[in-house]
């Protein structure tokens, strides 16, 4: 039930921080950011962008370096049963604020879900 957070894809020149919450299991398994393939991220983020869905996992990061776009998890470890958001505890931030100032070109910072937003607010200031 002890999960750790991957490390963060941050294209040079990355102009936007995209935050999620915590890999869930089937990421964790395949260790790829939104691995489940039910999950509307890289479809979301394909359409947003006016690009292909890419359809494997280097594809999908390239699209992050292509578009300036920085991928990380709020949670650096947290302790949940399975997959789901509001089953998070104990958790851990990442070292968020240390990202932002290593990376001055990101000028937004945004969020996957509610969860990832309020555990950001918890241990950060916007």
């Amino acid at each position: 039930m002890f999960k750790k957070s991957f490390a963060p894809i941050v294209p040079k020149k990355s102009k936007l921080l995209i935050l999620g919450s915590l890999p869930g299991d089937k990421s964790l398994q395949e260790n790829q950011y939104y691995a489940h393939p039910q999950n509307r991220f890289w479809k979301t983020l394909a359409l947003l962008l006016s690009a292909p869905t890419p359809i494997d996992y280097a594809s999908r990061i390239e699209l992050l370096h292509q578009h300036h776009i920085a991928l990380w998890d709020v949670c650096e470890a947290a302790i949940r049963k399975g997959s789901m958001d509001t089953d998070i505890l104990e958790e851990s931030p990442n070292k968020i604020d240390q990202l932002l100032k290593d990376n001055s070109n990101i000028k937004a910072v945004c969020f996957n879900g509610q969860k990832a937003q309020k555990l950001f607010d918890k241990y950060f200031k916007r």
